[in-house]
Protein backbone atom coordinates (compact mmCIF):
# COMPACT_ATOMS: atom_id res chain seq x y z
CA UNK A 1 0.00 0.00 0.00
CA UNK A 2 1.22 3.47 -0.84
CA UNK A 3 2.48 5.68 1.98
CA UNK A 4 0.92 8.74 0.32
CA UNK A 5 -1.25 11.11 2.31
CA UNK A 6 -5.00 10.58 2.09
CA UNK A 7 -8.06 10.57 4.32
CA UNK A 8 -10.54 7.84 5.19
CA UNK A 9 -14.27 7.89 5.85
CA UNK A 10 -15.79 5.19 8.05
CA UNK A 11 -18.76 3.41 6.50
CA UNK A 12 -19.52 0.94 9.28
CA UNK A 13 -20.56 -2.57 8.29
CA UNK A 14 -21.17 -2.02 4.59
CA UNK A 15 -23.95 -4.09 3.03
CA UNK A 16 -23.17 -5.29 -0.48
CA UNK A 17 -25.21 -6.25 -3.52
CA UNK A 18 -24.04 -9.82 -3.05
CA UNK A 19 -25.77 -10.02 0.33
CA UNK A 20 -22.40 -10.06 2.07
CA UNK A 21 -20.87 -7.19 3.98
CA UNK A 22 -17.52 -5.53 4.57
CA UNK A 23 -17.13 -5.29 8.32
CA UNK A 24 -16.05 -1.90 9.64
CA UNK A 25 -15.59 -0.66 6.08
CA UNK A 26 -13.89 2.56 5.07
CA UNK A 27 -13.34 4.48 1.87
CA UNK A 28 -10.05 6.28 1.22
CA UNK A 29 -10.00 9.57 -0.65
CA UNK A 30 -8.07 12.74 -1.35
CA UNK A 31 -9.43 16.14 -2.33
CA UNK A 32 -8.04 19.11 -4.22
CA UNK A 33 -9.37 22.64 -4.28
CA UNK A 34 -12.03 24.62 -2.42
CA UNK A 35 -15.05 22.63 -1.16
CA UNK A 36 -17.22 25.58 -2.26
CA UNK A 37 -16.21 25.08 -5.90
CA UNK A 38 -18.21 22.81 -8.26
CA UNK A 39 -17.36 19.23 -7.34
CA UNK A 40 -15.89 16.54 -9.60
CA UNK A 41 -15.52 12.89 -8.61
CA UNK A 42 -12.52 11.18 -10.24
CA UNK A 43 -12.31 7.53 -9.05
CA UNK A 44 -9.24 5.29 -9.11
CA UNK A 45 -8.62 2.57 -11.70
CA UNK A 46 -7.64 -1.11 -11.59
CA UNK A 47 -4.68 -1.54 -9.23
CA UNK A 48 -4.21 2.23 -8.98
CA UNK A 49 -3.47 4.08 -5.77
CA UNK A 50 -4.99 7.52 -5.24
CA UNK A 51 -1.72 9.16 -6.31
CA UNK A 52 -1.91 7.35 -9.66
CA UNK A 53 -4.72 9.77 -10.61
CA UNK A 54 -2.70 12.92 -10.04
CA UNK A 55 -1.37 13.12 -13.62
CA UNK A 56 -4.64 14.63 -14.88
CA UNK A 57 -4.92 17.24 -12.10
CA UNK A 58 -3.13 20.58 -12.17
CA UNK A 59 -3.25 24.31 -12.73
CA UNK A 60 -2.59 23.71 -16.43
CA UNK A 61 -5.35 21.08 -16.77
CA UNK A 62 -9.13 21.12 -17.00
CA UNK A 63 -9.12 19.40 -13.60
CA UNK A 64 -7.77 22.56 -12.01
CA UNK A 65 -8.08 22.81 -8.20
CA UNK A 66 -8.48 26.59 -8.62
CA UNK A 67 -11.76 25.99 -10.47
CA UNK A 68 -13.12 22.72 -9.10
CA UNK A 69 -13.29 20.70 -5.90
CA UNK A 70 -11.83 17.40 -7.07
CA UNK A 71 -12.52 14.23 -5.09
CA UNK A 72 -10.44 11.10 -5.78
CA UNK A 73 -12.05 8.09 -4.05
CA UNK A 74 -10.29 4.72 -4.00
CA UNK A 75 -11.81 1.43 -5.11
CA UNK A 76 -12.51 -1.27 -2.57
CA UNK A 77 -9.55 -3.62 -2.96
CA UNK A 78 -6.98 -1.03 -4.00
CA UNK A 79 -5.16 -1.32 -0.67
CA UNK A 80 -6.28 2.08 0.66
CA UNK A 81 -10.05 1.66 0.87
CA UNK A 82 -11.18 -1.56 2.57
CA UNK A 83 -9.16 -4.38 1.01
CA UNK A 84 -7.83 -7.86 1.81
CA UNK A 85 -4.43 -6.29 2.57
CA UNK A 86 -5.81 -4.11 5.35
CA UNK A 87 -8.44 -6.39 6.88
CA UNK A 88 -7.63 -7.66 10.34
CA UNK A 89 -7.46 -11.37 9.57
CA UNK A 90 -6.85 -13.37 6.38
CA UNK A 91 -9.81 -14.95 4.67
CA UNK A 92 -12.11 -14.49 1.75
CA UNK A 93 -13.05 -10.89 1.01
CA UNK A 94 -16.72 -10.32 0.15
CA UNK A 95 -17.82 -9.94 -3.47
CA UNK A 96 -17.81 -6.22 -4.31
CA UNK A 97 -19.47 -4.58 -7.32
CA UNK A 98 -19.21 -1.20 -8.99
CA UNK A 99 -22.61 -0.49 -7.45
CA UNK A 100 -21.16 -1.04 -3.96
CA UNK A 101 -18.22 1.25 -4.69
CA UNK A 102 -20.37 4.07 -6.06
CA UNK A 103 -22.88 3.81 -3.21
CA UNK A 104 -19.96 4.26 -0.80
CA UNK A 105 -18.71 7.24 -2.80
CA UNK A 106 -22.19 8.75 -2.73
CA UNK A 107 -22.21 8.33 1.04
CA UNK A 108 -18.82 10.04 1.25
CA UNK A 109 -19.90 12.94 -0.95
CA UNK A 110 -23.32 13.54 0.61
CA UNK A 111 -23.04 12.60 4.26
CA UNK A 112 -19.41 13.45 4.94
CA UNK A 113 -18.89 16.39 2.59
CA UNK A 114 -22.43 17.74 2.44
CA UNK A 115 -22.42 17.91 -1.37
CA UNK A 116 -25.84 17.64 -2.99
CA UNK A 117 -24.79 17.81 -6.65
CA UNK A 118 -21.70 17.14 -8.76
CA UNK A 119 -20.50 19.05 -11.75
CA UNK A 120 -19.04 15.86 -13.21
CA UNK A 121 -17.73 12.33 -12.76
CA UNK A 122 -14.69 11.44 -14.88
CA UNK A 123 -12.45 8.40 -14.99
CA UNK A 124 -10.10 6.09 -16.86
CA UNK A 125 -10.56 2.32 -17.16
CA UNK A 126 -12.25 1.02 -13.96
CA UNK A 127 -12.52 4.67 -12.96
CA UNK A 128 -14.56 5.26 -16.10
CA UNK A 129 -16.73 2.24 -15.35
CA UNK A 130 -17.52 3.96 -12.05
CA UNK A 131 -18.42 7.10 -13.99
CA UNK A 132 -20.96 5.08 -15.99
CA UNK A 133 -22.17 3.56 -12.73
CA UNK A 134 -22.68 7.01 -11.16
CA UNK A 135 -24.63 8.15 -14.23
CA UNK A 136 -27.05 5.21 -14.03
CA UNK A 137 -27.20 4.77 -10.25
CA UNK A 138 -27.74 8.47 -9.45
CA UNK A 139 -28.90 9.95 -12.79
CA UNK A 140 -29.85 13.36 -11.37
CA UNK A 141 -26.74 13.85 -9.29
CA UNK A 142 -24.28 15.22 -11.86
CA UNK A 143 -24.26 17.47 -14.92
CA UNK A 144 -21.53 15.76 -16.91
CA UNK A 145 -19.88 12.37 -17.15
CA UNK A 146 -16.66 11.53 -19.03
CA UNK A 147 -15.66 7.84 -19.12
CA UNK A 148 -12.47 7.21 -21.11
CA UNK A 149 -11.01 3.90 -22.26
CA UNK A 150 -13.66 1.92 -20.42
CA UNK A 151 -17.13 0.41 -20.72
CA UNK A 152 -20.51 0.43 -19.04
CA UNK A 153 -20.64 -3.35 -19.31
CA UNK A 154 -17.62 -5.65 -19.31
CA UNK A 155 -17.70 -7.36 -22.69
CA UNK A 156 -17.39 -11.10 -23.18
CA UNK A 157 -13.95 -10.67 -24.74
CA UNK A 158 -12.86 -8.51 -21.81
CA UNK A 159 -14.08 -11.19 -19.42
CA UNK A 160 -11.95 -13.73 -21.30
CA UNK A 161 -8.90 -11.47 -21.00
CA UNK A 162 -9.47 -11.17 -17.24
CA UNK A 163 -9.79 -14.96 -16.97
CA UNK A 164 -6.32 -15.29 -18.48
CA UNK A 165 -4.51 -12.88 -16.17
CA UNK A 166 -6.44 -14.12 -13.14
CA UNK A 167 -5.59 -17.75 -13.88
CA UNK A 168 -1.91 -16.92 -14.33
CA UNK A 169 -1.88 -15.38 -10.86
CA UNK A 170 -3.67 -18.12 -8.94
CA UNK A 171 -1.90 -21.03 -10.67
CA UNK A 172 0.99 -20.58 -8.25
CA UNK A 173 -1.47 -21.42 -5.45
CA UNK A 174 -2.31 -24.69 -7.25
CA UNK A 175 -5.75 -23.23 -7.79
CA UNK A 176 -7.70 -22.60 -10.94
CA UNK A 177 -10.54 -20.30 -11.85
CA UNK A 178 -13.90 -21.31 -10.48
CA UNK A 179 -15.44 -19.60 -13.48
CA UNK A 180 -16.06 -16.21 -15.02
CA UNK A 181 -16.82 -13.62 -12.35
CA UNK A 182 -15.40 -15.77 -9.56
CA UNK A 183 -11.94 -16.01 -8.03
CA UNK A 184 -10.73 -19.61 -7.67
CA UNK A 185 -11.16 -23.03 -6.11
CA UNK A 186 -10.48 -24.09 -2.52
CA UNK A 187 -10.10 -20.52 -1.34
CA UNK A 188 -12.42 -20.43 1.65
CA UNK A 189 -9.83 -21.56 4.20
CA UNK A 190 -7.86 -18.62 5.66
CA UNK A 191 -4.54 -20.22 4.76
CA UNK A 192 -5.53 -20.16 1.08
CA UNK A 193 -5.36 -16.37 1.27
CA UNK A 194 -1.88 -16.26 2.79
CA UNK A 195 0.82 -15.87 0.16
CA UNK A 196 4.45 -16.75 0.75
CA UNK A 197 7.14 -14.43 -0.59
CA UNK A 198 7.95 -16.95 -3.32
CA UNK A 199 4.29 -17.33 -4.32
CA UNK A 200 3.96 -13.57 -4.59
CA UNK A 201 7.12 -13.25 -6.64
CA UNK A 202 6.27 -16.05 -9.08
CA UNK A 203 2.54 -15.36 -9.29
CA UNK A 204 2.74 -11.60 -9.67
CA UNK A 205 5.52 -11.77 -12.26
CA UNK A 206 3.42 -14.22 -14.28
CA UNK A 207 0.46 -11.87 -13.90
CA UNK A 208 2.51 -8.93 -15.16
CA UNK A 209 3.77 -10.81 -18.20
CA UNK A 210 0.28 -12.04 -19.05
CA UNK A 211 -1.03 -8.49 -18.78
CA UNK A 212 1.75 -7.09 -20.99
CA UNK A 213 0.05 -8.20 -24.20
CA UNK A 214 -3.11 -6.29 -23.36
CA UNK A 215 -2.21 -2.88 -21.97
CA UNK A 216 -0.54 -1.63 -25.16
CA UNK A 217 -1.45 -2.19 -28.79
CA UNK A 218 0.25 -4.31 -31.45
CA UNK A 219 1.44 -1.12 -33.15
CA UNK A 220 2.96 0.15 -29.89
CA UNK A 221 5.11 -2.98 -29.78
CA UNK A 222 5.76 -3.03 -33.53
CA UNK A 223 7.10 0.51 -33.36
CA UNK A 224 9.08 -0.30 -30.18
CA UNK A 225 7.67 2.66 -28.26
CA UNK A 226 8.77 0.90 -25.08
CA UNK A 227 12.28 1.91 -26.19
CA UNK A 228 11.78 5.23 -27.97
CA UNK A 229 9.07 6.69 -25.72
CA UNK A 230 9.57 4.91 -22.39
CA UNK A 231 13.33 4.44 -22.46
CA UNK A 232 13.66 0.68 -21.95
CA UNK A 233 16.64 -1.10 -23.49
CA UNK A 234 14.67 -3.87 -25.17
CA UNK A 235 11.62 -6.08 -24.88
CA UNK A 236 12.93 -8.15 -21.97
CA UNK A 237 13.93 -5.01 -20.08
CA UNK A 238 10.38 -3.71 -20.61
CA UNK A 239 8.80 -6.99 -19.47
CA UNK A 240 10.93 -7.18 -16.33
CA UNK A 241 11.25 -3.55 -15.31
CA UNK A 242 7.88 -2.22 -16.38
CA UNK A 243 5.37 -5.06 -16.24
CA UNK A 244 6.88 -7.30 -13.57
CA UNK A 245 7.82 -4.30 -11.46
CA UNK A 246 4.25 -2.97 -11.68
CA UNK A 247 2.71 -6.33 -10.77
CA UNK A 248 5.11 -7.02 -7.91
CA UNK A 249 4.18 -3.71 -6.28
CA UNK A 250 0.63 -5.04 -5.77
CA UNK A 251 -1.01 -7.40 -3.31
CA UNK A 252 -2.38 -10.51 -5.08
CA UNK A 253 -5.54 -10.70 -2.97
CA UNK A 254 -6.28 -7.05 -3.70
CA UNK A 255 -5.88 -7.68 -7.42
CA UNK A 256 -8.32 -10.59 -7.26
CA UNK A 257 -10.97 -8.44 -5.58
CA UNK A 258 -10.64 -5.73 -8.22
CA UNK A 259 -10.58 -8.27 -11.06
CA UNK A 260 -13.81 -9.75 -9.80
CA UNK A 261 -15.39 -6.30 -9.58
CA UNK A 262 -14.26 -5.51 -13.12
CA UNK A 263 -15.29 -8.85 -14.59
CA UNK A 264 -18.84 -8.46 -13.28
CA UNK A 265 -19.20 -4.85 -14.41
CA UNK A 266 -22.64 -4.09 -15.86
CA UNK A 267 -24.67 -0.94 -15.13
CA UNK A 268 -27.91 -2.82 -15.75
CA UNK A 269 -27.34 -5.09 -12.73
CA UNK A 270 -29.31 -2.83 -10.40
CA UNK A 271 -32.88 -1.69 -9.92
CA UNK A 272 -34.83 -0.44 -11.80
CA UNK A 273 -33.07 -1.88 -14.87
CA UNK A 274 -32.83 -5.50 -13.70
CA UNK A 275 -30.55 -6.65 -16.49
CA UNK A 276 -31.92 -4.42 -19.26
CA UNK A 277 -28.71 -2.77 -20.48
CA UNK A 278 -30.39 -0.57 -23.06
CA UNK A 279 -32.81 0.76 -20.44
CA UNK A 280 -29.93 1.53 -18.11
CA UNK A 281 -28.04 3.48 -20.76
CA UNK A 282 -31.20 5.36 -21.77
CA UNK A 283 -31.63 6.46 -18.14
CA UNK A 284 -28.48 8.61 -18.24
CA UNK A 285 -29.40 12.29 -17.89
CA UNK A 286 -25.95 13.81 -17.54
CA UNK A 287 -24.32 14.94 -20.77
CA UNK A 288 -21.80 12.22 -21.58
CA UNK A 289 -18.52 12.36 -23.47
CA UNK A 290 -17.36 8.81 -24.12
CA UNK A 291 -13.72 8.49 -25.20
CA UNK A 292 -12.45 5.06 -26.28
CA UNK A 293 -8.98 4.48 -27.74
CA UNK A 294 -8.77 3.42 -31.37
CA UNK A 295 -6.31 0.65 -30.45
CA UNK A 296 -7.59 -0.43 -27.00
CA UNK A 297 -7.57 -4.23 -26.99
CA UNK A 298 -10.23 -4.66 -24.32
CA UNK A 299 -12.37 -1.52 -24.54
CA UNK A 300 -12.70 -1.16 -28.33
CA UNK A 301 -14.58 1.78 -29.90
CA UNK A 302 -17.34 -0.54 -31.16
CA UNK A 303 -18.55 -1.13 -27.61
CA UNK A 304 -18.52 2.59 -26.88
CA UNK A 305 -20.45 3.31 -30.09
CA UNK A 306 -23.23 1.01 -28.93
CA UNK A 307 -23.28 2.56 -25.45
CA UNK A 308 -23.72 6.05 -26.89
CA UNK A 309 -26.35 4.81 -29.37
CA UNK A 310 -28.38 3.50 -26.42
CA UNK A 311 -28.43 6.91 -24.73
CA UNK A 312 -31.27 9.38 -25.26
CA UNK A 313 -30.59 11.54 -28.35
CA UNK A 314 -28.52 14.58 -27.43
CA UNK A 315 -27.06 13.03 -24.27
CA UNK A 316 -24.01 11.11 -25.47
CA UNK A 317 -21.07 12.17 -27.63
CA UNK A 318 -18.42 9.78 -28.89
CA UNK A 319 -14.84 10.73 -29.73
CA UNK A 320 -11.94 8.36 -30.25
CA UNK A 321 -8.34 8.70 -29.09
CA UNK A 322 -6.30 8.66 -32.37
CA UNK A 323 -3.58 6.76 -30.55
CA UNK A 324 -1.41 3.67 -30.96
CA UNK A 325 -0.88 3.42 -27.19
CA UNK A 326 -3.83 1.05 -26.77
CA UNK A 327 -5.49 1.17 -23.38
CA UNK A 328 -2.65 3.35 -22.08
CA UNK A 329 -3.86 6.21 -24.29
CA UNK A 330 -6.31 7.09 -21.51
CA UNK A 331 -3.79 6.98 -18.67
CA UNK A 332 -1.83 7.02 -16.46
CA UNK A 333 -0.10 9.87 -18.23
CA UNK A 334 2.81 8.08 -19.94
CA UNK A 335 1.88 9.40 -23.40
CA UNK A 336 2.18 13.19 -23.32
CA UNK A 337 0.44 13.56 -26.68
CA UNK A 338 -2.58 11.58 -25.48
CA UNK A 339 -2.75 13.53 -22.20
CA UNK A 340 -2.84 16.74 -24.25
CA UNK A 341 -5.57 15.35 -26.51
CA UNK A 342 -7.66 14.20 -23.53
CA UNK A 343 -7.33 17.45 -21.64
CA UNK A 344 -8.33 19.43 -24.73
CA UNK A 345 -11.44 17.25 -25.18
CA UNK A 346 -12.34 17.77 -21.51
CA UNK A 347 -11.91 21.53 -21.87
CA UNK A 348 -14.09 21.66 -24.98
CA UNK A 349 -16.78 19.50 -23.40
CA UNK A 350 -16.95 21.48 -20.17
CA UNK A 351 -16.90 24.78 -22.08
CA UNK A 352 -19.61 23.72 -24.53
CA UNK A 353 -21.86 22.65 -21.66
CA UNK A 354 -21.16 25.61 -19.39
CA UNK A 355 -24.39 27.41 -20.22
CA UNK A 356 -26.71 24.61 -21.27
CA UNK A 357 -26.20 22.48 -18.18
CA UNK A 358 -26.04 24.25 -14.85
CA UNK A 359 -25.49 22.41 -11.63
CA UNK A 360 -28.12 22.42 -8.92
CA UNK A 361 -25.77 24.42 -6.75
CA UNK A 362 -25.47 27.11 -9.43
CA UNK A 363 -29.23 27.26 -9.84
CA UNK A 364 -29.73 27.64 -6.11
CA UNK A 365 -27.11 30.37 -5.93
CA UNK A 366 -28.75 32.20 -8.81
CA UNK A 367 -32.11 32.02 -7.07
CA UNK A 368 -30.57 33.42 -3.89
CA UNK A 369 -28.93 36.29 -5.81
Amino acid sequence: MSSEQYETFKLGDWELQSGERIQDAHIAYKTFGDPKSPAIVYPTWFSGAISDNFWLIGDDKLLNPNNFFIIVPALFGNGQSSSPSNQLSPGSFPKVSFYDNVRAQHELVTKHMGITHLRAVVGWSMGGAQAFQWATQYPDFMDLVVPFCTSARTSLHNQVFIEGVKSSLIAVKKSRSAGVGKIGLDREAPEAHTWTAEEKDVGLKAFGRAYAGWGFSQTFYRNKLYETALGFKGLEDFMANFWEKWACSKDPENLLVMLQTWQNGDVSQQAPYNGDFEKAMASIKAKALVLPSKTDLYFPPEDSEYEVACMTPGIGTLDIFPSIWGHWAGGPGDSAKDVEWLDEKLLQFFTNNRDSVNSLAEKLQSALD
